[in-house]
């Protein structure tokens, strides 16, 4: 497999401590992990919210796949833009025939969770359907916590 090639981009790029890399990958569920790497390169493991933000980019990059005609030979892109206070994650697919919509899954079920995490977890989502294509976007904000405030 050849080393994924990252595009830097515009974005936060004027302010201090941004990182904005964008990533095109194939509709193919091997790709996922190559997104979650994106968000490595970006983050480093070691960022306070690395966890949620490699979760929720799988979530997005599945939905990607499973849900648009990405997964059906096309393509998805994953845009990670990072600043010292937020971080934000674009999955842009190659469109679908309705537009993202947060579905309750039953108990026993083995989908239909993943835009309910992105709206449990992220401070802001949202999407863009426009073109044929569908961009699914959320935020997470990085908490400031001021010295002698005790947590």
């Amino acid at each position: 497999m050849a080393a994924p090639q990252f595009d830097r981009i515009d974005g936060d790029g004027d302010a201090p401590g941004s990182h904005d890399l964008e990533l095109r990958l194939p509709g193919d569920p091997c790709e996922v992990s190559r997104a979650r790497g994106l968000v490595t390169t970006v983050l480093g493991r070691d960022h306070p919210l690395y966890d949620d933000v490699v979760l929720l980019t799988s979530e997005l990059a599945t939905n990607a796949i499973l849900h648009s005609r990405s997964g059906a030979g096309g393509s998805f892109t994953v845009t990670v833009s990072s600043s010292d206070h937020r971080v934000r994650v674009c999955v842009a697919d190659s469109g679908s025939d309705g537009a993202p919509c947060v579905a309750r899954a039953g108990a026993q079920s083995t989908s239909g969770r993943g835009l309910p995490l992105i709206e449990a977890l992220s401070h802001r989502w949202g999407f863009v359907r426009e073109d044929g294509a569908t961009t699914v976007w959320f935020e997470l904000l990085q908490a400031r916590v001021p010295a002698g405030v005790a947590v």
